[in-house]
C-alpha cells in the first residue's frame, strides 16, 4: 500500500493517539492489553529482556507460588513438617476448579498439598495450606501480601491463596520474576518439587499441568496461570550449564501459544547470556505488538466515542466473576467459564466409569489406540470420585480443545464405543 507524506504522518499521529490511550488503560488491568514479559538472570536479577514489565494484571494460579513460599517458609522454621496433617474446611472444600475434590473434615499431609499445588493447580489445596499457616484465608492473606512487600514486590497485592478471580489481586511480570528468584535462592531443597511430572494422591495419578517444562531443555518449573481476564500466564525457569534464566509471560491466548512464546523468549535469554549481553529495558519483539491497521483503527473508534468521565474512587475489592473483553475472532479458544488453571486445552473425554483402576486405565488406553493422532497432545488421566464402596475410576484421556474432545467422541461412536466430551469445569 502506497501512502503519500500526509497520508503517512496522519497514520502517525493516529498511532500516537492509541498508544496514549493504551497507556491510559494500564491501572485497569481487565480491560488494557494484557501481554508483558520479562526474562531474567537467576544469578544476578538483571534483565535480559522486558515489555511492560510494570504493567499490572491477575496474576491467576502463579498467586500458588506465594502460597508455598509461605508453607516452604514454616518448613524451614520448623513450625510444621511434611507430614503434617491440615484439616480441609467447608470452606476449602467449596473451591471451584482445578482441585483435588477435597471433602470436609479430610485431613491432607503438607507434602501432599505442596504436590497438589504444582501439579494439579488445586484450589481446595490451596486454601487447605492457607488455613494451616494463617488460620484464614484472608489473614493469609495479608501474609503474603506482607512477604511480597518485604521481597521487593511493591506492585503486588494478594486477596486469596489460589488465584481465583478478585479485582484486587494484582501482580506485574517484574514482581513475578522476583518472587520466583527469591524462592530458587532461599528454597534451593524445595524448589526441586516444582519439577515433579506425575504423582498419585489417594491412588489417583495426577499428571503437571506445566507441559513447557516437559518440552523445554534444561527446564526444571515452575507454574502455570489462567482466569479468563488474565489470560494464560506462566513462570518458566530453566538452566544450562551454569547459568540459569527466569521467564514470565503474562497475557497468552492460548496455552499453547503462550508455551511456545516462552520458549522463544528463554532462548533469547540464554543467547543473550552467552555474548555477555544485559538489557535492562528492551523493547517489545515486533511478533509481540499489534499490528499498525490495528492500532489506527482503534484510534479512530476512540476518536468517534464521547469523552469517558473521570474514574470514580474504586469500592472495596471484592470477590466476583470476572470477564474478559468481548471475543475478538470465532477461532479464540478461551473458556468463558474457566477458572483456575481449567484452561480450553484442559477438556477431557471420558469413555467408560469402573470399580477398579486397572480396567479404567486399560479402557482409556484402548480408546488412545483408537485415536491415533487425535491423542498426540493427549495423556491418559484416571478421574478417581467417592470413597469407599462407593469409589469410581473414571477412565479419560485430557489434553483435548473443546473442538477435538467432540471430535474424539465422534470418532469413538462411529467404532460402537461409549465416550462423552468432559468440560474443565466439570
Amino acid at each position: 500500500m502506497h501512502l503519500s507524506r500526509t497520508g503517512f504522518l496522519n497514520r502517525v499521529r493516529l498511532l500516537a493517539v492509541a498508544v496514549a490511550a493504551v497507556l491510559t488503560l494500564s491501572a485497569q488491568p481487565a480491560l488494557a492489553g494484557r501481554y508483558a514479559s520479562i526474562v531474567i538472570d537467576a544469578e544476578s536479577g538483571s534483565v535480559l529482556h522486558a515489555a511492560s514489565p510494570d504493567a499490572k494484571s491477575y496474576p491467576a494460579s502463579l498467586t500458588k507460588v506465594m502460597t508455598l513460599f509461605l508453607l516452604f517458609d514454616e518448613l524451614d522454621a520448623g513450625r510444621i513438617r511434611l507430614d503434617t496433617k491440615f484439616t480441609t474446611s467447608a470452606h476449602a472444600a467449596a473451591q471451584s476448579p482445578s482441585k483435588l475434590g477435597l471433602e470436609p473434615g479430610e485431613k491432607i499431609s503438607v507434602e501432599s498439598l505442596i504436590l497438589a499445588l504444582v501439579t494439579k493447580s488445586a484450589n481446595d489445596a490451596a486454601v487447605v495450606a492457607a488455613e494451616g499457616v494463617g488460620g484464614t484465608e484472608a489473614n493469609f492473606a495479608q501474609m503474603m501480601t506482607r512477604k511480597a512487600h518485604a521481597l521487593g514486590m511493591r506492585s503486588t497485592t494478594y486477596r486469596n491463596a489460589s488465584g481465583l478471580p478478585d479485582l484486587g489481586q494484582v501482580s506485574t511480570v517484574r514482581d513475578q520474576a522476583t518472587l520466583a528468584r527469591a524462592l530458587i535462592r532461599h528454597h534451593p531443597g524445595y524448589y526441586k518439587y516444582f519439577s515433579t511430572r506425575q504423582f498419585v494422591y489417594d491412588g489417583q495419578p495426577i499428571n503437571t499441568h506445566n507441559r513447557l517444562m516437559l518440552r523445554y531443555q534444561g527446564a526444571d518449573g515452575i507454574k502455570t496461570g489462567y482466569i479468563h481476564a488474565s489470560g494464560f500466564n506462566l513462570i518458566s525457569s530453566a538452566k544450562r550449564g551454569d547459568k540459569r534464566i527466569i521467564g514470565v509471560v503474562f497475557g497468552g491466548n492460548t496455552a499453547a501459544s503462550r508455551d511456545k512464546h516462552m520458549g522463544q523468549l528463554l532462548d533469547k535469554g540464554f543467547a543473550k547470556l552467552r555474548k555477555g549481553e544485559s538489557v535492562e529495558m528492551a523493547e517489545a519483539e515486533a511478533d509481540d505488538l499489534p499490528d499498525l491497521d490495528e492500532l489506527v483503527a482503534a484510534a479512530q473508534a476512540a476518536k468517534a466515542q464521547p469523552k469517558a468521565k473521570a474514574a470514580a474512587k474504586p469500592a472495596p475489592a471484592k470477590k466476583v466473576a470476572m470477564r474478559a473483553p468481548a471475543r475478538a475472532a470465532k477461532d479464540d479458544d478461551d473458556d468463558d467459564d474457566a477458572v483456575g488453571d481449567a484452561d480450553p486445552a484442559g477438556w477431557a473425554i471420558q469413555v467408560g466409569a469402573f470399580n477398579e483402576y486397572r480396567p479404567a486405565h486399560k479402557a482409556a488406553s484402548d480408546a488412545a489406540k483408537k485415536l491415533g493422532g487425535l491423542v498426540s497432545k493427549a495423556s491418559i488421566d484416571i478421574d478417581k470420585a467417592g470413597k469407599g464402596a462407593k469409589t469410581v475410576y473414571r477412565a479419560r484421556i485430557s489434553g483435548f480443545t473443546e473442538d477435538q474432545a467432540r471430535a474424539a467422541c465422534k470418532r469413538l461412536g462411529k467404532a460402537g464405543k461409549a465416550c462423552k466430551p468432559v468440560n474443565p469445569n466439570a
